[in-house]
Protein backbone atom coordinates (compact mmCIF):
# COMPACT_ATOMS: atom_id res chain seq x y z
CA UNK A 1 0.00 0.00 0.00
CA UNK A 2 1.57 2.92 -1.02
CA UNK A 3 1.01 6.23 1.51
CA UNK A 4 1.26 10.00 1.37
CA UNK A 5 1.80 12.09 4.54
CA UNK A 6 0.38 15.44 3.59
CA UNK A 7 0.32 19.14 4.94
CA UNK A 8 3.85 18.58 6.42
CA UNK A 9 5.46 21.71 7.85
CA UNK A 10 7.86 20.56 10.97
CA UNK A 11 10.79 18.36 10.60
CA UNK A 12 10.11 16.30 13.36
CA UNK A 13 7.00 14.91 11.18
CA UNK A 14 9.07 14.68 8.66
CA UNK A 15 11.28 12.40 10.22
CA UNK A 16 8.10 10.41 12.00
CA UNK A 17 7.22 9.60 8.14
CA UNK A 18 10.24 8.87 6.99
CA UNK A 19 11.09 6.15 9.65
CA UNK A 20 7.60 5.19 9.31
CA UNK A 21 7.63 3.96 5.85
CA UNK A 22 6.01 6.80 4.15
CA UNK A 23 6.48 6.03 0.13
CA UNK A 24 5.28 10.28 -0.19
CA UNK A 25 5.59 13.43 1.84
CA UNK A 26 3.75 16.46 0.59
CA UNK A 27 4.47 19.99 1.11
CA UNK A 28 1.34 22.84 0.58
CA UNK A 29 2.68 25.23 -1.26
CA UNK A 30 -0.47 26.57 -2.13
CA UNK A 31 -3.35 28.68 0.14
CA UNK A 32 -3.93 26.60 3.31
CA UNK A 33 -3.47 26.53 7.10
CA UNK A 34 -0.51 24.18 6.35
CA UNK A 35 1.24 25.99 3.50
CA UNK A 36 4.86 26.17 3.45
CA UNK A 37 7.36 28.38 1.95
CA UNK A 38 9.30 26.69 -1.14
CA UNK A 39 12.39 27.38 1.12
CA UNK A 40 10.77 25.73 3.92
CA UNK A 41 9.97 22.73 1.48
CA UNK A 42 13.61 22.51 0.35
CA UNK A 43 14.79 22.48 3.90
CA UNK A 44 12.23 20.10 4.69
CA UNK A 45 12.86 17.85 1.36
CA UNK A 46 16.59 17.54 2.23
CA UNK A 47 15.77 15.35 5.18
CA UNK A 48 13.70 12.72 3.29
CA UNK A 49 15.41 10.19 1.54
CA UNK A 50 15.56 10.05 -2.97
CA UNK A 51 13.85 6.99 -2.87
CA UNK A 52 10.61 8.65 -1.08
CA UNK A 53 8.23 11.59 -3.44
CA UNK A 54 8.11 15.36 -1.95
CA UNK A 55 5.52 16.88 -3.68
CA UNK A 56 4.65 20.23 -4.18
CA UNK A 57 0.81 20.90 -3.78
CA UNK A 58 -0.94 23.27 -5.31
CA UNK A 59 -4.86 24.35 -6.17
CA UNK A 60 -5.61 26.47 -8.71
CA UNK A 61 -2.22 28.34 -10.08
CA UNK A 62 -0.66 29.08 -13.11
CA UNK A 63 1.55 26.59 -14.85
CA UNK A 64 4.35 29.22 -14.65
CA UNK A 65 3.49 29.42 -11.44
CA UNK A 66 3.69 26.07 -10.50
CA UNK A 67 6.82 25.48 -12.45
CA UNK A 68 8.57 28.68 -10.42
CA UNK A 69 7.47 27.54 -7.05
CA UNK A 70 8.13 23.60 -7.26
CA UNK A 71 11.60 24.54 -8.44
CA UNK A 72 12.03 26.72 -5.83
CA UNK A 73 11.25 23.58 -3.24
CA UNK A 74 13.18 21.23 -5.35
CA UNK A 75 10.17 18.79 -4.81
CA UNK A 76 10.37 15.48 -6.82
CA UNK A 77 6.51 15.57 -7.52
CA UNK A 78 3.72 18.24 -8.65
CA UNK A 79 0.39 17.78 -7.52
CA UNK A 80 -2.50 20.03 -8.98
CA UNK A 81 -5.68 19.65 -6.81
CA UNK A 82 -8.99 20.55 -8.62
CA UNK A 83 -10.14 21.80 -11.94
CA UNK A 84 -7.06 21.99 -13.78
CA UNK A 85 -7.91 21.45 -17.19
CA UNK A 86 -5.31 19.14 -19.07
CA UNK A 87 -3.32 21.50 -20.48
CA UNK A 88 -1.55 22.05 -16.95
CA UNK A 89 -0.13 19.02 -16.70
CA UNK A 90 0.71 19.27 -20.23
CA UNK A 91 2.69 22.44 -19.53
CA UNK A 92 4.26 20.67 -16.89
CA UNK A 93 5.76 17.65 -18.28
CA UNK A 94 8.99 18.88 -19.16
CA UNK A 95 10.50 19.40 -15.47
CA UNK A 96 10.36 15.42 -15.49
CA UNK A 97 8.56 14.92 -12.01
CA UNK A 98 5.82 12.68 -10.63
CA UNK A 99 2.61 14.64 -11.83
CA UNK A 100 -0.43 13.83 -9.45
CA UNK A 101 -3.87 15.13 -10.37
CA UNK A 102 -6.15 15.44 -7.30
CA UNK A 103 -9.64 15.23 -7.83
CA UNK A 104 -13.43 15.00 -6.02
CA UNK A 105 -14.80 11.54 -6.89
CA UNK A 106 -17.05 12.60 -9.81
CA UNK A 107 -14.37 13.86 -11.93
CA UNK A 108 -12.84 11.48 -14.60
CA UNK A 109 -11.28 9.02 -12.74
CA UNK A 110 -8.91 7.18 -15.47
CA UNK A 111 -5.17 7.37 -13.92
CA UNK A 112 -3.25 9.45 -16.86
CA UNK A 113 -6.38 10.75 -18.92
CA UNK A 114 -4.25 13.88 -18.33
CA UNK A 115 -0.75 12.68 -19.19
CA UNK A 116 -0.79 12.50 -14.67
CA UNK A 117 1.48 9.53 -13.01
CA UNK A 118 -0.73 9.14 -10.16
CA UNK A 119 -4.77 10.18 -9.34
CA UNK A 120 -5.81 11.08 -5.99
CA UNK A 121 -9.45 11.33 -5.30
CA UNK A 122 -10.86 13.27 -2.42
CA UNK A 123 -13.74 13.92 -0.66
CA UNK A 124 -16.54 15.64 -1.82
CA UNK A 125 -15.27 18.68 0.50
CA UNK A 126 -11.96 18.62 0.36
CA UNK A 127 -9.41 19.59 2.96
CA UNK A 128 -12.57 18.99 5.36
CA UNK A 129 -11.31 16.03 7.43
CA UNK A 130 -14.29 14.48 7.32
CA UNK A 131 -15.10 10.52 6.30
CA UNK A 132 -17.14 10.25 3.25
CA UNK A 133 -18.93 7.17 1.34
CA UNK A 134 -15.60 5.90 0.13
CA UNK A 135 -17.31 2.36 -1.25
CA UNK A 136 -19.15 5.05 -4.18
CA UNK A 137 -16.15 4.93 -5.74
CA UNK A 138 -15.13 0.72 -5.58
CA UNK A 139 -14.18 -0.30 -8.82
CA UNK A 140 -14.18 3.20 -10.61
CA UNK A 141 -10.70 4.55 -10.68
CA UNK A 142 -7.91 2.81 -12.40
CA UNK A 143 -4.21 2.86 -12.09
CA UNK A 144 -2.08 4.10 -9.78
CA UNK A 145 -4.72 5.96 -7.38
CA UNK A 146 -4.26 6.96 -3.77
CA UNK A 147 -8.02 7.16 -1.94
CA UNK A 148 -8.42 10.90 0.50
CA UNK A 149 -10.48 12.18 2.53
CA UNK A 150 -11.25 11.84 6.25
CA UNK A 151 -9.05 9.27 6.63
CA UNK A 152 -7.16 8.52 10.45
CA UNK A 153 -5.51 5.71 11.62
CA UNK A 154 -9.11 4.71 13.28
CA UNK A 155 -10.69 4.20 10.20
CA UNK A 156 -8.31 3.35 7.13
CA UNK A 157 -8.75 -0.20 7.62
CA UNK A 158 -12.66 0.49 7.27
CA UNK A 159 -11.44 2.79 4.26
CA UNK A 160 -9.47 0.05 2.55
CA UNK A 161 -11.80 -1.93 2.66
CA UNK A 162 -14.49 0.18 1.33
CA UNK A 163 -12.67 1.57 -1.87
CA UNK A 164 -9.83 -1.17 -2.65
CA UNK A 165 -7.14 1.46 -3.58
CA UNK A 166 -3.84 1.14 -4.41
CA UNK A 167 -2.68 3.88 -1.95
CA UNK A 168 -3.35 6.30 0.60
CA UNK A 169 -3.28 10.00 1.09
CA UNK A 170 -3.88 11.52 4.64
CA UNK A 171 -3.34 15.04 6.25
CA UNK A 172 -6.06 16.36 8.67
CA UNK A 173 -6.80 12.51 10.11
CA UNK A 174 -2.94 13.01 11.40
CA UNK A 175 -3.57 16.32 13.12
CA UNK A 176 -4.28 17.22 16.81
CA UNK A 177 -5.56 20.77 16.05
CA UNK A 178 -6.04 21.85 12.34
CA UNK A 179 -2.82 22.32 10.30
CA UNK A 180 -0.77 21.02 13.72
CA UNK A 181 0.49 17.13 13.03
CA UNK A 182 1.22 14.72 15.66
CA UNK A 183 4.18 12.17 15.35
CA UNK A 184 2.29 9.39 16.87
CA UNK A 185 -0.86 9.45 14.73
CA UNK A 186 1.78 10.13 11.55
CA UNK A 187 3.22 6.80 12.85
CA UNK A 188 -0.16 4.89 14.07
CA UNK A 189 -1.38 6.06 10.70
CA UNK A 190 1.06 4.32 8.69
CA UNK A 191 0.96 0.92 10.69
CA UNK A 192 -2.43 0.36 10.82
CA UNK A 193 -2.34 1.30 6.76
CA UNK A 194 0.37 -1.43 6.14
CA UNK A 195 -1.55 -3.88 8.62
CA UNK A 196 -2.97 -6.19 6.56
Amino acid sequence: MFVKICGLSEEEHVRAAVEGGADAIGFLLTDSPRRVTPERAAELGALVPPEILTVGVFKGEAPATVRALAQAAGVRAIQLHGNHPHADFTALKDLGRTLVRAVSFEADLRCGAYDEDLLLVDAPKAGSGEPWDWAAIKGRPTGRWLLAGGLSPDNVRTAIAAADPWGLDVSSGVEISRGVKDTDLIRRFLTVARSG
